[in-house]
């Protein structure tokens, strides 16, 4: 993998990232050259006992910009400065410009509760120069790559002694919020562990003291001992629909054994992933022969400084489909009481995507 650090005209860092050497002479461009002056704050919630980020200042961002006006495209016309600089590269990398959290962030103001800097960094990840691609079209190689970028992203945030968890994820689709033209996700670096994947972690932290294995592991292996609900499996890797599943269609990839972050993967375990990756996003896609809408999110260890042997790195596939004409949104239950109803067997929805059929390792056209 290589890679190249640039500094936006704002300030922002840029990294783009490729298979092949990228020229040094690239210029970094920014939609503005004004410099990015957020100052969020975090607020506790008293009863939920959890940390609310407030960043005013995201209320002017992009929100479905136009065709004619996306800052992620090359552009040669100025009144619509770009994102991405040309060139050769795969991934780029960059400061989200209205971040919900900065590593300057200072002097919160004060509240009846208490108050903190949102310390934390917000990066827009960038997975291809394609406006027209998606990672179900992606090779395969390239998707290895952009597990390796995740992994060094990983890496150089959690370095930062203010930073404990750091989050990938992907919004894909205008129903679930998609403000960019471009395929792309966000990584999320927090100043604590966030209350989703804490509440993972105890659980897995109870297994661990109690077995001296990986609960997900051990889970991963009943899956492929019940073999109703595979998606993708080789002898490093694996997606499926899990018994567990609160959403239609849900679908988790892991790596078989455990590792807990991107860094630790082994490059046979790396490719697996890519192969179950682009295979997931295959089938969904060719599930009703459309763009497939969902949220992608990335668990793996803390970056704490302390030994976590019960994490296991994997990702969660949540789609807002019930069936093909009718969108899932949360309701009161899941909302307000936290408890999921789903309509649907987990075992009915592997199914489905079972009898899609995909070769990935065929070009996609876009």
């Amino acid at each position: 993998m290589y890679s190249h650090k640039l500094l936006k005209p704002d300030g922002r860092k840029l990294t783009l990232y490729s298979r092949y050497p990228i020229s040094s002479q690239l210029q970094a461009t920014s939609p503005s050259n004004e410099p990015v002056q957020a100052n969020p704050h975090l607020r506790w919630h008293p009863l939920r006992g959890e940390w609310v980020a407030y960043a005013s200042h995201r209320q002017g961002r992009t929100f479905m910009p136009p065709p004619e006006y996306n800052p992620l495209a090359p552009t040669s016309n100025p009144e619509f400065p770009t994102e991405l600089p040309q060139g050769k590269y795969d991934v780029a990398v960059f400061d989200n410009r209205f971040p919900s959290m900065a590593l300057t962030a200072n002097n919160p103001p004060d509240s009846i509760v208490e108050t903190l800097p949102a310390n934390g960094a917000c990066e827009v990840v960038v997975f291809t120069q394609d406006a027209r691609a998606s990672l179900s079209s992606l090779e395969v190689e390239h998707l290895d790559l952009l597990l390796s970028v995740w992994g060094d992203r990983t890496r150089e945030l959690g370095d930062n002694p203010q930073i404990q968890y750091v989050l990938p994820f992907e919004n894909k689709g205008i129903e679930v919020g998609v403000t960019l033209h471009h395929p792309h996700g966000q990584i999320y670096a927090y100043p604590f562990i966030p209350p989703v994947p804490a509440r993972m972690l105890e659980m897995q932290q109870q297994y661990y003291q109690e077995h001296q294995r990986g609960l997900l592991e051990d889970l991963i292996q009943k899956e492929i001992a019940d073999n109703q609900r595979i998606i993708y499996q080789d002898e490093y890797a694996i997606a499926f629909v899990p018994a567990w599943a609160r959403y239609p269609y849900e679908v988790w990839i892991a790596p078989i054994k455990a590792v807990g972050t991107f860094t630790d993967l082994s490059p046979e375990q790396r490719r697996g992933l890519a192969k179950a990756l682009k295979t997931v996003t295959l089938k969904y896609d060719g599930l009703w022969n459309r763009p497939f809408p969902y949220l992608m999110a990335w668990f793996g260890a803390p970056t704490d400084g302390q030994a976590h042997p019960e994490a296991h790195l994997h990702a969660e596939f949540y789609p807002p489909y019930r069936t093909s004409e009718r969108l899932k949104y949360l309701a009161g239950t899941e909302l307000a009481a936290g408890m999921f109803a789903n309509d649907a067997l987990p075992e009915e929805k592997a199914k489905e995507l079972q009898a899609v059929s995909v070769n990935i390792e065929m070009p996609i056209s876009v």
